[in-house]
């Protein structure tokens, strides 16, 4: 049976509290004060802590951060309630704050989920929230240390990082170490939905709100009813819409288009953004009051150009899964590992994963060469290349312009040069063979 201490100076509420927590299956101790609560701490260490942050004899949050019990989930009750009170709290290892007046579902609810945190808890060095995420760099080490440090919240947490850094993939893991890992977990690129259209699919719609509205619809925050809702790119959401998310971050509560009555939001809430934020407030794309709502814990995502070895060890985690689901045993040439990592990777993770299954795709037994046919300016020089062919020009020499030209903007890949022009292998090379390019040229297979 988990222990709660409840440490509030009003006896009502300590007597409320201790009602609900005990028919949650706890065992419960009172305290009115900082002193009764040292006191009660030394006969039976509690697993959770219900604190008001001001006390007669002290700040409640100071006495828990000198206390320094970390392996304690305490959660902050306050009267005097303020976004800044909030960071606080949530900065200093809570699980979360209450406002008074007490919302006792909203205790059933926190109550039953720190049961359910305490029952799972993994053992230490557990990878059991991270196996979508690659690396053993000094960088991936502190990222995966603060997920789970945050993960038991319900703080909103902000993930900043550059574009291909796997910012879905950690809000990911952030909710399956958390108490929500049950329910959905459900990633929104604010970026790919129309202006018109992204109030309605986050907040839902009535019959009939809105020309071409002939059903009711559910948004996106009652499909991740009780779990987590990862809201990519939120620099690109618009200012009107971002005073309605900071109105949900606050109250808890939102209504659908075309209806005047609220519905509760349990739902947890990450951010994500490729832009510096600070930058996007001053540039007027970001609200600074919703900023700094978001900005209770923030993340910073390492670029894979700082991530060391880890380059390597996911270009061969992504190759081992391609050679597994193909049943080939395909390998990275000395040469192309030499190129894996003197590449800087503007592109990050993604671009490392796309490079890799090309190669795949080009290879036959080996993979080798430089990074130059994958590069994002040569392919963007590629695609906008021409050759010029005067009227009258023999078409054999036509084709013969095209076929060499292709196979020069293809880095000599006679494979992507074929696929390119829409013919087979063996036509290719009996063009070449033809037009007196010889094997040893600078051209690969």
């Amino acid at each position: 049976m988990l222990h709660l201490l409840i440490t509030d100076d009003e006896p009502a509420i300590r007597e409320l509290l201790a009602e609900v927590a005990q028919s949650e299956g706890y065992s419960v101790a009172l305290a009115g004060d900082i002193r009764q609560a040292r006191i009660q701490i030394e006969r039976q260490k509690p697993d959770v802590v219900l604190m008001d942050m001001l006390l007669p004899d002290g700040d409640g949050i100071k006495f828990w951060t000198e206390l320094g019990q970390t392996d304690i989930q305490v959660v902050f009750i306050t009267g005097h309630s303020s976004i800044d009170s909030a960071i606080e709290a949530l900065r200093c290892g809570a699980v979360d704050y209450l406002r008074k007046p007490l919302s006792l579902q909203r205790v059933r609810a926190l109550l039953r989920e720190l049961k359910i945190l305490f029952n799972r808890r993994p053992e230490p060095g557990s990878t059991e929230f991270f196996a979508k995420i690659f690396g053993e760099s000094p960088p991936m080490q502190l990222l995966c240390a603060h997920i789970e440090k945050i993960a038991p919240t319900r703080a909103t947490v902000l993930l900043i990082g550059e574009s291909g850094t796997g910012k879905e993939l950690v809000a990911e893991a952030i909710h399956l170490a958390s108490a929500r890992y049950k329910k959905p977990f459900v990633p929104v690129n604010c970026g790919a939905i129309s202006p018109n259209l992204i109030e309605s699919e986050l907040f839902g719609h009535e019959k009939g709100s809105f020309t071409g509205a002939d059903r009711q619809h559910k948004g996106y925050f009652e499909a991740a009813e009780g779990g987590t809702l990862f809201l990519d790119e939120i620099t690109e959401m618009s200012l009107e819409l971002q005073v309605r998310l900071l109105r949900v971050l606050e109250t808890g509560r939102f209504m659908r288009v075309g209806k005047n009555e609220e519905i509760v939001a349990d739902v947890r809430v990450i951010a994500a953004t490729n832009r510096d934020p600070e930058e996007a407030v001053r540039a007027g794309t970001l609200r600074e009051d919703l900023y700094y709502r978001l900005n209770v814990f923030p993340l910073a995502l390492p670029p894979l150009r700082e991530r060391g070895d880890d380059i390597l060890l996911l270009a061969n985690h992504f190759l081992k899964k391609l050679n597994t689901e193909g049943h080939t045993h395909k390998r990275f040439a000395p040469d192309a590992i030499k190129a894996i990592q003197g590449y800087a990777w503007p592109g990050n993770v993604r671009e490392l994963r796309n490079y890799v299954y090309r190669s795949y795709i080009l290879a036959d037994e080996e993979i080798t060469g430089d990074l130059a046919f994958f590069n994002a300016d040569s392919l963007s020089t590629e695609l906008d290349s021409e050759i010029s062919v005067s009227v009258g020009t023999p078409l054999a020499d036509a084709n013969r312009q095209l076929i060499l030209a292709t196979l020069q903007q293809c880095g000599g890949v006679k494979k992507a040069a074929a696929k390119k022009l829409g013919i087979s292998l063996k036509t290719l090379y009996n063009r070449l063979e033809e037009y007196g390019v010889e094997q040893h040229d600078d051209i690969r297979a």
